[in-house]
């Protein structure tokens, strides 16, 4: 392999993942920062031309990252969340995906002038949603989630069916065979069929066997991960064999499988697949970017781009709303998911190759397949990627865009905390697993969450009513400890908090480890005990704007504890001693802190 192409990989690595943080700091669509970084070292700069520096290899090796896009994606699909979406899902997938294709090949036929054997490919290709652009958009999105389920799922199911539909049409249109003949319903239907449904049971099967080692002990800690990836790569490429696309449908259903059999010890599994997928999303989406020829852009004509655009106002919007007709949707989510349908990898990838085995057959149009795609890709993911949060909100589809946060354990002190951010009109959740301890809070409106955090259904009911930051305010510090590192990975080390399990206990050496808890809420002396004796002597929480003076002395003044800090539409910033670099307030902050009660004023007759 030349020494340029490793060259080429180190910067597709290094490139991607600082897209991803610089998106994360900036609070921006990844996906966008990743599409552009492509253009600019591809087709702009010229610097990468994937397919031609890998050869052969580039195609499979796309192919295989795609599928563990598509299988950590069916890892997220829970049956449990059908309770509410399960008419709204059937429609998306089930009665949109003929719809949309049906009107996206008129759209590519009489708007592009495309032939028809090209049209309809392009219908085929445009019908899914990709995952791996929809996925990260909801991790930041604070969508409700029956809305959240309804894209989760399209997505998923959508895209295997879109690839195997695509394939379908592709083979169809290549042996010239026309649907009304016999051979159609002799030889092609029944393979298509026979190929979909052992798709089905080569997904099943090894979900239990793998459920099976498991439980049983029977695989240690280090393999499972490992494991899973194999099966799901094996199951891929063995399904594929027999149909093009069959492969997607196995290592969903693989993945679908494992989530809903409820295997233990499967989430500490899944966290560590959603960072592998997420440095596989960034490498795909350069190189499949950066694969793009100077050629294909220069096909992107007014006509491809009237194309785009009849796609996304008329051909999506019509075939919702025509699916969802008489469904318990409302119109908002109607509307919504009307808009929203960035499509993604698996277009992309399909759109390259169907395009030169289309041409190779006789289809002069076929040329403009990849153009016509990618400007549906670069335009959807540009306008529903940066419209996707504004738009929840203006339609009331989101959770506050303000900074929330949890109080694990309901006490008289913690209660009081909450009712102070309350006020604020800062989003605060107060959970704690006895009704008798949370009734004071619910009487006084404060959000409250019946519920054992350290248990599924728990963590699934926080995920309803997403919190950004915790602090975990029970009187057993171990507890404390335990939520923490229970929920560490879903919100970030650094954004769980627990009041100090005793200066004792912190000991690096013989203490709690660090990795065992949260960081301690303000200094190590500030206990339960000390929060709740101070409450019983009057002390209350407060909050003021910060001023120029105010910022530069909080944290440091005698005589009340000073905990918190909130930034407006930024985050909320947590004191704590154990923080080298701690951050300051600046004018305009709202300074949360517990002071002692106000000396009576003297009366007339003692002045």
């Amino acid at each position: 392999m030349p020494y340029d192409i490793f060259i080429g990989i180190a910067l597709t690595f290094g490139a991607g993942i600082l897209a991803q943080w610089a998106a994360w700091k900036l609070r921006l669509p990844a996906i966008v920062l990743l599409f552009t970084i492509g253009l600019i070292i591809g087709p702009g700069l010229g610097l990468l031309h994937p397919s031609e520096s890998m050869g052969w290899v580039f195609r499979p090796l796309v192919s295989l990252l795609v599928a563990i896009v598509v299988f950590e994606g069916g890892m997220a699909l829970d049956i449990r969340q059908l309770r509410d979406a399960g008419d709204g899902v059937s429609r998306l997938t089930m009665v949109a995906l003929p719809i949309n294709w049906i009107l996206g090949s008129l759209a590519a036929r009489y708007v592009a002038h495309l032939e028809w054997g090209t049209s309809l490919l392009f219908g085929a290709i445009i019908v899914v949603t990709g995952p791996t652009v929809i996925l990260p958009l909801l991790r930041s999105a604070k969508l409700k989630p029956r809305l959240a389920a309804f894209l989760r799922w399209e997505a998923i199911v959508n895209d295997p069916l879109g690839a195997i539909l695509a394939a379908v049409v592709l083979q169809l249109l290549i042996l010239h065979v026309d649907v009304h003949t016999s051979v159609f319903f002799t030889d092609t239907l029944p393979d298509l069929l026979t190929a979909t449904g052992l798709s089905v049971v080569a997904g099943i099967a090894p979900a239990y066997m793998i459920r099976t080692l498991f439980v049983r002990d029977l695989m240690p800690e280090i393999l499972k991960t490992p494991a899973l990836l194999s099966v799901a790569l094996v199951l891929f490429s063995a399904c594929n064999m027999e149909m093009e696309g069959a492969g997607l449908i196995a290592v969903t259903v693989f993945g679908m499988a494992l989530t809903n059999l409820h295997i233990p010890g499967l989430a500490e599994l899944r966290r560590t697949k959603e960072s592998l997928v997420v440095l596989v999303v960034s490498v795909l989406f350069i190189l499949l970017t950066a694969d793009l020829q100077r050629g294909a852009l220069a096909h992107l004509s007014i006509p491809i781009m009237a194309l785009t655009l009849v796609v996304l106002f008329v051909v999506r919007p019509v075939g919702i709303f025509l699916a969802t007709l008489g469904s318990d949707m409302t119109w908002r989510e109607r509307v919504f998911v009307g808009w929203i349908a960035p499509r993604g990898i698996v277009a992309a990838a399909v759109a390259g190759a169907a395009g030169i085995r289309l041409h190779d057959s006789g289809y002069h149009s076929a040329d403009l397949i990849m153009p016509a795609v990618f400007s549906v890709i670069a335009v959807t993911m540009l306008l529903h990627g940066f419209s996707l949060r504004p738009l929840a909100r203006a339609m009331k589809l989101s959770f506050s865009s303000e900074p929330a946060l949890a109080l694990v354990g309901a006490s008289s002190w913690s209660i009081n905390l909450a009712l102070t951010l309350k006020e604020q009109n800062i989003p605060v959740l107060l959970v704690d697993s006895r009704a008798s301890a949370l009734m004071p809070a619910a009487r006084q409106k404060i959000s409250v969450l019946r519920a054992e955090l350290l248990s599924q259904h728990g963590q699934e009911a926080l995920e309803e009513r997403p919190a950004d930051y915790l602090i975990s305010t029970t009187a057993d510090g171990i507890y404390n400890g335990m939520i923490c590192g229970h929920l560490a990975p879903a919100l970030g080390r650094e954004r769980v908090f627990q009041i100090s399990p005793g200066v004792s206990r912190l000991d690096l050496y013989h203490g709690l480890s660090r990795d065992a808890r949260g960081k301690v809420l303000g200094e190590p002396a500030w206990n339960f005990t000390l929060f709740e004796s101070l409450f019983d002597q009057g002390w209350r929480f407060t909050a003021q704007t910060s001023t120029e003076d105010t910022s530069s002395t909080f944290g440091k003044r005698e005589n009340r504890l000073d905990l918190l800090f909130i930034r407006r539409k930024t985050g909320i910033f947590i004191l704590s001693a154990e923080d080298l670099n701690p951050a300051s307030p600046v004018a305009g902050d709202i300074l949360i802190s517990m002071v002692p009660p106000k000396a009576p004023e003297p009366s007339p007759v003692e002045q």
